[in-house]
């Protein structure tokens, strides 16, 4: 996460961790670099290849669009939360930043972020108050929260997988439980809505509030799930075999996977197409701008943009 000035265009939510946390995560298989379907192609605005926008940063992480198009980001490492808006100006938006993870804008313009410093899940006002949401769950210590969604009833859905910090006291304990949860509005305490999981990690719904996508990061899978009325999730089906670090959506429902490099797969879990990043880790992903047609990408210790044809969505 580090960075220098660049576009004038950003992204969205989910995640994985810094440094030495990042290397200890089961790494997603290499997709072949076949030529693209014509589908595939007719995603990108010109060539398909990132374009290098900052290196700067030690591990990025977490990227996050607000209603304008202006895009939010960490640093974990550096316990940084940067923002890049529509002028092309760069700035530190928060630091110290709890070191947060994953993060998510809710309808009010508040940033909703995985601080895994104390474990916790915050609120972050847009001049930079931090309000705790989760802090326990039944008085045990979370993980680490490590990427969320924000639905349209404003509820808050986040994966909580174990990753060792180094910045994590000596006496830390080891690995509770690794679920998904669940923060309906107005609750205290959220509930666990999937306790099958390996290792959880990036979490993406659909704009209509219908569909919840989870990464197994530990089993190399990535499940589809509709949403019930009262926030559970019904109809738990494979996606596509593959896991993932953070993930997108296009508004054509496209769904956009991260590990080695980003991997963009149709609604139906057809193979669309595979872009390589130039990084170790491709961590996260999001689409951002004053047209959200601007795919943004943090990767190890840069990010990258690609331009669209397909809108992201929020």
């Amino acid at each position: 996460m580090r960075f220098r000035p660049f576009l004038t265009s950003f992204c969205v939510a989910l995640s994985l961790l810094p440094g030495a946390a990042s290397a200890q995560a089961p790494t997603p298989p290499a997709a072949a670099d076949a030529p693209l379907s014509a589908a595939g192609q007719a995603l990108f605005a010109g060539a398909p290849t990132p374009h290098l926008v900052a290196k700067q940063f030690s591990f990025t992480e977490g990227p996050a669009v607000d209603r304008r198009g202006n895009i939010y980001f960490t640093d974990q490492p550096n316990d940084k939360i940067w923002k890049y808006d529509l002028a092309g100006k760069l700035s530190v938006f928060l630091s110290p930043a709890g070191r947060s993870n994953g993060l998510y804008f809710d309808k009010k313009g508040n940033l909703i972020a995985c601080a895994d410093g104390q474990n916790q899940l915050w609120s972050i006002s847009p001049s930079g108050q931090e309000k705790v949401l989760v802090d326990k769950v039944n008085g045990q210590r979370l993980n680490g929260p490590n990427d969320v969604w924000v639905s349209p009833q404003g509820g808050l859905y986040f994966t909580d997988p174990y990753y060792k910090r180094d910045y994590w006291p000596a006496d830390r304990t080891g690995p509770t439980e690794q679920y998904v949860y669940y923060l309906a509005p107005g609750a205290a305490q959220p509930v666990a809505v999937d306790k099958t999981l390996r290792q959880p990690n990036g979490i993406i719904g659909s704009p209509d509030g219908k569909l919840l996508y989870v990464a197994d990061i530990g089993a190399g899978k990535t499940y589809r799930y509709r949403l019930g009325s009262k926030g559970e999730l019904i109809d738990k089906q494979v996606f596509v075999e593959m896991g993932s670090d953070g993930m997108t959506l296009d508004e054509r429902g496209n769904v956009y996977l991260t590990g080695q490099g980003v991997t963009i797969f149709s609604p139906t879990g057809e193979r669309l197409a595979h872009l390589p990043v130039p990084a170790a880790w491709t961590a996260n992903i999001c689409f951002g701008g004053a047209d959200m047609r601007t795919l943004f990408i943090t990767a190890s210790e840069a990010v990258f943009t690609v331009p669209m044809r397909v809108r992201g969505v929020r």
